[in-house]
């Protein structure tokens, strides 16, 4: 019995890593992105992510909710993650270089 509770608690551990990655990738996806990708906005994902983490944390893996919220997940980083990454620039936030110009950075003229 103690070597299923010690599996459980492993598994229960990697549900809550692979939600909190999901969460953090999608927190650092730009806004535009996910309507550009034509999927939900990224509040939306967030809160489904943020729910789908407090859910993984508090609750023990053989109830319905952490299933559920790995649902969203693995939704999440199979379909709406990979149409992001598909866009140019990856999706993600971007500061400004200094040799940026208004069409795109500055190669000096290579």
């Amino acid at each position: 019995m103690q070597g299923f509770a010690g599996f459980m608690w492993l598994l229960s551990m990697a549900l809550i890593i692979f939600s909190g990655f999901a969460l953090f990738d999608a927190a650092v996806r730009r806004e535009d992105a996910y309507r550009a990708a034509d999927k939900k906005t990224k509040p939306f994902w967030l809160i489904i992510l943020a729910i789908a983490f407090v859910v993984n944390l508090l609750f023990p893996i053989l109830s319905f909710l952490p299933i559920i919220g790995l649902i969203a997940t693995i939704v999440y980083m199979v379909d709406v993650r990979p149409a992001i990454r598909a866009l140019p620039g990856g999706g993600r936030s971007r500061r400004g270089s200094s040799s940026d110009g208004p069409y795109g950075p500055y190669n000096g003229g290579r």
